[in-house]
């Protein structure tokens, strides 16, 4: 499947502890939260990938301590940043695919021993599309029809974490006061300018009260500026060095471009109220002549006339004149 990448900047923001521990306390389920050491978060981002899929992705591996029944294990998160137009069907192959070659890598590079047992490792997929994600989460359920009971224990099983940012809601999201919820609010916005604004503004006060704002802002101002970049926004971007401080000249650009939203709105509106305004009345005299050449109209007739976009009604006066039968100038046969 081809790829419709761009650079997201979600990669150098994953590359900071803070906004993986984000990901993991506000979107993973708290079980797993619940038994991680986040001081021992360990960045091993690299190249595991061989060239299998022939489209650009954005991958983090991270390795963070787990303690469970007085057992610590080291646990690999592999992060998965999947920002494609459509929901790749092929997900479950290719995690199968990247957490195989991850393994070979590991072992490969003497990072882990075979005698040991291979280390746990748990796939999150993070998707921003505009669509839901539609792709089964384990491989498994590709298998179609499921086989037999004999045949099932020989098939391949791996499931990733799905975070798929659409299906919060702005109120979900604003029960979660972290940085990275307010970038989740930032994309779910889409284009319309009024609701960016507001969720700058909230992903700001978020930056605000966070103990590292000084990084926090630095990060997502390089963050916020690709995205306003990829959406077109009428921004001056060079000037935009810090959220936090340049926060009134960003509220007024993006109020500027409210405005802006607001008057094209009126003007479609208004556009769309004259057209309607002048088909309807073409439409009244166009019925007048139909019932002073052939009487008062049938029911099927005033449906058609009803359901006629200005093409026809424009075809249907100029054959009046000619037409020797209601049904043969709107077509009923």
């Amino acid at each position: 499947m081809a790829s419709q990448h761009h650079d997201t900047g979600y990669k150098e923001v994953f590359s900071y502890p803070e906004f993986v521990q984000q990901l993991i306390e506000g979107f993973i389920p708290p079980e797993i939260a619940q038994i991680m050491d986040f001081s021992t978060l360990k960045n091993h981002s690299g190249n595991y990938i061989t060239p299998l899929f022939e489209e650009k992705f954005e991958d983090v591996v991270w390795s963070v301590e787990v303690n469970w029944d007085g057992t610590t294990q080291q646990v690999y998160l592999y992060i998965l940043l999947e920002f494609q137009s459509q929901v790749d069907q092929t997900m479950p192959i290719r995690l199968m695919h990247y957490v195989a070659c991850f393994y070979d890598h590991l072992l490969k590079h003497k990072e882990i021993k075979l005698s040991q047992g291979l280390p746990p490792v748990l796939p999150i997929v993070l998707y921003n599309g505009s669509q839901r994600w539609s792709a089964k989460q384990d491989i498994y359920d590709m298998v179609q029809p499921e086989p037999p009971a004999f045949l099932r224990v020989y098939q391949p099983h791996l499931r990733y974490y799905l975070v798929d940012e659409g299906r919060y809601t702005d109120a979900e999201l604003g029960l979660n006061p972290s940085p990275l919820s307010g970038m989740f609010s930032v994309e779910n916005a889409g284009d319309s300018w009024e609701s960016l604004q507001r969720a700058v503004d909230r992903i700001v006060a978020i930056i605000q009260a966070d103990p590292n704002k000084e990084r926090v802002d630095r990060v997502i101002t390089r963050w916020i500026k690709r995205h306003l970049s990829r959406l077109g926004a009428d921004v001056n971007l060079d000037q935009l060095n810090s959220l936090v401080e340049d926060k009134n000249m960003l509220a007024e650009n993006l109020e500027n471009l409210v405005k802006k939203e607001r008057l094209q709105g009126e003007q479609i509106g208004v556009q769309r109220g004259r057209m309607e305004g002048r088909m309807e009345g073409e439409s009244r005299l166009l019925r007048k002549m139909i019932e002073i050449k052939f009487g008062a109209l049938p029911e099927w007739a005033e449906l058609v006339l009803q359901s006629a976009d200005s093409q026809l009604i424009d075809q249907w006066a100029e054959s009046i004149l000619t037409a020797d039968s209601l049904e043969a100038l709107l077509g009923k046969h």
